[in-house]
């Protein structure tokens, strides 16, 4: 069973769904706020936990994430999850924190094939790891047909914006810069920028995106349900 925390009005044109970074809970500071930040803007978010993190949750004890693709699964079952409580008229878009949106993207053409999203969106994409610049984790991204919006740091460790824009990547991605952010967008002291600007930004741009989207066709029928 997938664990769904909610945020913002039932019925809305889109609906975003958000999975956790690699050390963080769905509950973290920063996946807070951003849901926080968009149900103002009237546009709901569901979050939800891969095992591996609803296991420290249980016992506190701190387990490694596994790799990406082996959590691409758990994503598909998160998606299903939501669908439930869709009405059919709802774009939904999937995305996450840093290694939720890794995930998501990986799973991203298929379910846009299928009809079952509109759109991805990542909030601080770990293009590589920090300091590995030549360890990308692009290849999947430089042919992506789902649109996407990637939220990213100018100065993000996992990749900055110098590094990200010599890449090569698919044209149906698109960027949203957070001025001096770091990885949790974040600037620094007497950069110009504050968190809580960067943040209110972001929420900008993801509901603009989303705004612009055409509706997707989902296959088989979808009620909304109460929770």
């Amino acid at each position: 069973m997938v664990n769904l925390i909610t945020e913002g009005p039932r019925a809305a044109a889109a609906h975003l769904l958000l999975a956790h970074g690699a050390g963080a809970p769905m509950t973290s500071p920063f996946m807070q706020r951003i849901a926080q930040l968009l149900a103002e803007r009237r546009f709901p978010v569901s979050r939800f936990e891969f095992a591996y993190m609803a296991g420290r949750r249980q016992d506190g004890k701190r387990r490694p994430p596994p790799k990406a693709e082996r959590l691409v699964d758990e994503y598909r079952d998160a998606v299903a999850a939501v669908h439930e409580k869709l009405a059919p008229a709802t774009k939904l878009l999937i995305g996450g924190k840093s290694m939720g949106g890794r995930v998501a993207s990986l799973v991203a053409d298929e379910l846009f094939g299928e009809g079952r999203i509109a759109g991805l969106v990542c909030l601080g994409y770990p293009f590589h790891p920090p300091g590995k610049p030549e360890a990308l984790r692009t290849a999947h991204l430089e042919h992506l047909r789902c649109p996407a919006l990637i939220v990213q740091g100018e100065r993000d460790p996992f990749g900055n914006r110098s590094e990200v824009e010599a890449l090569k990547l698919s044209p149906s991605i698109s960027f949203a810069w957070a001025g001096d952010g770091d990885h949790d967008l974040g600037p620094r002291g007497g950069s110009g920028f504050t968190r809580a600007g960067n943040l209110a930004a972001a929420a900008d741009a993801i509901e603009a995106f989303a705004e612009q989207l055409p509706l997707n066709k989902r296959k088989g029928p979808a009620t909304m349900r109460e929770p």
